[in-house]
């Protein structure tokens, strides 16, 4: 049999070969779809590990869920973590925690510009594994997964995510009050964080963009139960 004539080409090296690929995609043509199922039967090829449900991940949802996202490439996807640059420690506190559960360490990007910290992680399957879905979520309609549900330990990590995102802690001293206060735009999640509150027997006030704990005893005890800030 002759040598195939793209045999050593790739779509960076060979015009016909980049043509060849870009048709197969447009079609949705895997035309290693085969050989990949093939591969991962044998080792060649590894599996992304099931990652574990505990507070960890908890958490990782809910700042995610908060003040991230997940975008999707065609062999990988990737996710985005973005904060404040000078909010150094949140940073160091979510590599961390994204190398302890996906067991690589993301890369940490600072845009002096923006005066923001940017962590990004590329791996396959993290949105399932998230259970959280890929692109803007500005209508996305979250939910909590029913093993969060199952433990207060796990509800507490998940509101901690989602605070260290959009929370804020406020103190007035001129008329003593005290205010921890989460700010969403999706509506859902606002419905979320105020359910859970109340299963955690505090009492939240909701507006239109946010929810308020308002009374000083509790913002107290939610913080401390929240760790919010403390790394």
């Amino acid at each position: 049999m002759g040598k195939g004539w793209n045999k050593g080409y790739t779509k960076e090296t060979h015009p016909s070969v980049k043509k060849i690929s870009s048709t197969m995609r447009s079609k949705k043509i895997d035309n290693f779809k085969k050989w990949r199922e093939d591969a991962k039967k044998k080792g060649l090829i590894s599996t992304p590990k099931k990652l574990r449900q505990d507070g960890d991940l908890a958490e990782l949802i809910g700042v995610v869920l908060g003040d991230g996202h997940i975008e999707k490439f065609p062999r990988c996807e990737a996710l985005y973590l973005t904060f404040h640059a000078d909010d150094t420690e949140l940073v160091d506190h979510y590599v961390r925690l994204i190398e302890k559960i996906f067991g690589k360490r993301p890369h940490t990007a600072i845009h002096k510009s923006q005066k923001s910290a940017r962590i990004r992680l590329y791996q396959k399957n993290i949105s399932d594994r998230l259970q959280i879905p890929t692109g803007a979520r500005g209508e996305y309609t979250a939910h909590v997964p029913r093993w969060i549900l199952s433990k207060d330990k796990y509800i507490v990590r998940y509101l901690r995510g989602l605070y260290e995102a959009e929370g804020t802690i406020a103190f007035h001293e001129k008329t003593y009050t005290h205010k921890l206060i989460f700010t969403n735009y999706n509506d859902s999640l606002l419905s979320i964080v105020y359910r859970l509150l109340k299963k955690l027997r505090f009492h939240p006030h909701r507006s239109e963009h946010r929810i308020q704990i308002s009374k000083k005893d509790e913002v107290q005890k939610l913080n401390n139960l929240l760790q919010f800030r403390s790394y």
